[in-house]
């Protein structure tokens, strides 16, 4: 298993179109706390790049969200990803 596969079965059973949640509550659902990293815009981009090592995409990406970091606030809002 992967470490944020546990987001992404999070995220896949949720009905909203757009929902924030806290870095604690990110922390509580995959079970490790976050990396510091994640106070940076850039570790909750949501562009796919094959040559990126950022993992914590795919699951967001996977359950059908984009995610944006809310700044100075320890929190991500997760909005789902219009469909092309």
């Amino acid at each position: 298993m992967a470490k944020y596969d546990p987001l992404c079965r999070y995220l896949r059973r949720q009905r909203a179109a757009e929902f924030e949640l806290s870095f604690a509550d990110v922390e509580r659902v995959i079970g490790v706390m976050l990396p510091g990293s994640a106070a940076r815009p850039q570790w909750w981009a949501n562009v796919a790049d094959p040559d990126t090592t950022h993992v914590q995409r795919k699951a967001w990406g996977d359950a059908g969200y984009e995610a944006f970091l809310i700044a100075g606030k320890d929190r991500v809002r997760f909005k789902r990803a219009q469909q092309p």
